[in-house]
């Protein structure tokens, strides 16, 4: 199983099959959003939708973008993990604190 990256996405492949995805596009200048997350179903259970979203926060880490969530994936692992929180833009942070 390998993890890969290309403009838009970084996707895992067993055997050449890609197994699963995270796809992200760009909102305006240091600004990403995560998509969508999909993983094939015979591969689910096994963490690997973690990994792709770990693979996009170290990315944007690393080239010093801000994140607005869009999947439902994404919005849980911010809402679940504080110490992910600094890569979210500025209002994004305010509206999980529940600020206006």
């Amino acid at each position: 199983m390998e993890m890969k990256h290309e403009d838009g996405r970084f996707y895992l492949e067993d055997n050449d099959d890609m197994i699963g995805e995270i796809t992200y596009s760009t909102v305006k200048d240091g600004v990403i959003s995560l998509d969508h997350t999909y993983v094939n179903d015979s591969y689910r259970g096994q963490g690997l939708a973690g990994k792709l979203l770990n693979a996009a926060l170290d990315y944007a880490d690393l080239k010093s973008l801000k994140i607005v969530p869009v999947c439902e994936y994404a919005k849980a692992a911010f809402e679940r993990k504080p110490e992910i929180r600094f890569l979210l833009t500025e209002n994004y942070q305010k509206l999980l604190k529940g600020e206006n």
